[in-house]
C-alpha cells in the first residue's frame, strides 16, 4: 500500500529541486557532490524517497542553501 506524502514534505522536495535548478546544477552534478547515484536525487525530488536529516543537510550543502533557510521556507 502506497502512502501519500505529507504536504510539507512535498513543498520541501519542490524547494530542493527549485534551489538546485536556480544554482545551475543538474541532478547528476548534485549526485556527484553527494557521492550518490543520480537516481537518488531524482527520487527525493519526485517524492519517491524521503530524506533523513543527515541526508537533508548534505543535499542543502551540495546545492548551496542553508538547511535553516530551507526549513523556514517550507514552514
Amino acid at each position: 500500500m502506497s502512502r501519500g506524502l505529507h504536504p510539507t514534505y512535498k513543498k520541501l522536495s519542490s524547494l530542493l529541486a527549485e534551489a538546485r535548478a536556480a544554482a545551475g546544477l543538474t541532478q547528476a552534478q548534485v549526485a556527484e557532490r553527494l557521492k550518490r547515484p543520480q537516481s537518488f536525487v531524482s527520487k527525493y525530488e519526485n517524492g519517491e524517497r524521503q530524506l533523513d536529516v543527515v541526508e537533508f543537510i548534505g543535499v542543502c550543502k551540495a546545492i548551496g542553501i542553508s538547511p535553516a533557510e530551507a526549513v523556514s521556507r517550507v514552514s
